[in-house]
């Protein structure tokens, strides 16, 4: 399957960060599994902030690490995640699957998913992704990587996603769509 790699994936306007996204597939598994009630500038910006802290970021050595060790990097301040132990856990639990079923590459479970069912299914047998960040995973593959098996198209999300993000300008308004919703979900739960 051939595939292509952006320059830059735009989810934290930090050119570095952005830059190790795109170069580094464990970065962005990472990436969404710290997706989690923080903003996805802080969550996509914490892969590069644990090489740092680390000195690697190689799966089998985060899988490898001592756990408490590994929430005390997390910890450290400023802390990576706003639940910095529970997602230290997560990582680890990520980068022990990659490590074990992966040999250690993250690019290998899109790159060896044989239809686009193979893939959503690799994507959500990952610790931390569930079927909403896998949808975006699909799309991200797809429309910024190049990754399309057979039958792309039939697991590919018809909304909005990160993975329609390509510019700084198209994050603003893929975050404000998204705020919209939410506001919109809160406004008719107050009047049920």
């Amino acid at each position: 399957m051939a595939t292509t790699r952006p320059t830059y994936l735009h989810f934290t306007g930090d050119e570095e960060a952005d830059r190790f996204l795109a170069e580094e597939p464990l970065a962005l598994l990472v990436g969404f599994v710290l997706d989690q009630q923080v903003t996805v500038q802080k969550a996509f910006s914490g892969p590069l902030e644990l090489r740092r802290r680390l000195g690697t970021f190689d799966a089998a050595e985060i899988a490898r690490a001592d756990p408490a060790e590994l929430e005390e990097v997390f910890r450290a301040k400023p802390a990576i995640h706003r639940f910095p132990g529970n997602m230290a856990k997560r990582v680890q639990e990520l980068c022990v699957a990659i490590a074990e079923e992966y040999g250690g590459r993250a690019e290998r479970v899109w790159l060896k998913a044989a239809t686009g069912q193979d893939l959503e299914r690799r994507l959500l047998d990952l610790p931390g992704i569930g079927p909403m960040k896998a949808s975006s995973l699909i799309a991200i593959l797809g429309k910024r990587f190049g990754v399309r098996p057979p039958g792309w198209e039939d697991v590919a999300p018809t909304y909005p996603t990160l993975g329609d993000v390509d510019s700084p300008q198209t994050l603003e308004a893929y975050q404000e769509k998204k705020r919209a919703y939410k506001a919109s979900l809160r406004a008719g739960r107050s009047t049920a």
